[in-house]
């Protein structure tokens, strides 16, 4: 964001540049228009001069006046402080010239050759009016940068904003998971201490993707799915032989990417509403892709207990939400809770292909 604005503070501060280097090229090119053979210094150097007080309080103007006070809406100040400071600038400007004029050498006219200078002396009050014009033009300038600046940073803190809630939606997976994983993993070090091993080298597998690999904005479907493998693979711990959990994965092509931890939302819901550890329960889920679109669809078993199946935590609502942050209405997701002894959801996403 700070680039951003560096870059609109140079655009606006190059605008400027170009602008007064065309006013000083003005009498240059005036000179060459009035087919003059040659181009006389004197004649320039005095329109030059004659420009020297509206390049002062231009500076003043976007330096100080604009920045100070009009874009803190403080405009009669500002108005009252343009019109004196304009006024005393050209009248002492005229009373410089008059007194000039006053001395025995004070023929102005002589500093300009064939009488051909490129700008009419005007009285002061025309002055003042033409310096009130400019200044409106620069804070015309001034208020369309600031526009541009204020409309950036809008977006940077939107994107920030997007950013945070896909992030906390996605690092929502549920920290019981990992704290009943870890009680697993004590508990088999007195009965399997190999196994303990090959879970502690799954668990932080599944951490470094939680931790770093899921920073991307995109992931390859390859690794989301060997993610969930390894999720499946670390809740079969906790669970008997009365808990059927089955993993089906069709053909999924190489390079296609989809966002991190999507399915996994699906998967940790039904582990979490459709097993129970009293009564035969189901697991299934099964993953595929045909090019175009990544599907998973889930089925659990619904118990007495889990007619609710979407609860507070990882519930679906949480991913409805970072769905819609992620592909606004091209995605599709369908729940099916009409059947008393089952819970299915089918999330079908676009995938990008490398």
């Amino acid at each position: 964001m700070r680039s951003k604005t560096n870059k609109s503070i140079i655009g606006e501060n190059l605008l400027y540049f170009l602008v007064w280097c065309m006013a000083l090229l003005v009498p240059i090119l005036n000179s060459k228009m009035m087919s003059e053979e040659h181009v006389y210094l004197k004649n320039i150097l005095t329109v030059w001069s004659k420009l020297l007080p509206y390049i002062f309080i231009f500076i003043v103007h976007n330096a100080i006046l604009a920045p100070k006070l009009l874009l803190r809406r403080r405009y009669v100040t500002y108005l009252l402080v343009s019109v004196v400071l304009l006024s005393a600038m050209f009248l002492g400007v005229e009373y410089y010239q008059e007194s000039l004029r006053s001395l025995p050498y004070g023929d102005v006219s002589q500093y300009v050759v064939h009488g051909k200078a490129s700008f009419t002396d005007l009285a002061w009050y025309w002055n003042v009016l033409l310096g009130l014009f400019m200044f409106g033009a620069n804070s015309a300038i001034k208020m369309m940068f600031k526009s541009i600046q204020d409309d950036q940073k809008i977006m940077a803190l939107e994107r920030q904003s997007l950013r945070a809630e896909m992030d906390y939606l996605k690092y929502q997976i549920n920290p019981h998971f990992f704290m009943n994983t870890l009680n697993n993993i004590h508990a088999l070090i007195d009965i399997d201490t190999e196994a303990a091993k090959e879970t502690v080298i799954e668990l932080s597998k599944m951490m470094r993707y939680v931790l770093y690999d899921s920073e991307n904005a995109e992931t390859s479907l390859q690794n989301d799915i060997r993610f969930v493998e390894n999720y499946i693979g670390l809740m079969k711990i906790r669970y008997t032989d009365d808990v059927d959990v089955r993993l089906r994965v069709g053909d999924v092509p190489h390079g296609v990417k989809i966002p991190p931890l999507i399915f996994i939302v699906l998967v940790e819901n039904a582990f979490k509403h459709g097993v129970s550890y009293d009564k035969p329960s189901f697991v299934d889920i099964e993953i595929e892709c045909d090019g175009a679109h990544a599907v998973c669809r889930v089925r659990n078993s619904r118990h007495s207990q889990s007619d609710k199946p979407v609860q507070n935590g990882m519930g679906l609502e949480n991913v409805r939400k970072r769905l819609d942050l992620l592909f606004g209405r091209n995605y599709e997701l369908i729940i099916d809770d009409l059947n008393p002894d089952e819970y299915s959801v089918k999330l079908s996403i676009p995938v990008s292909n490398d």
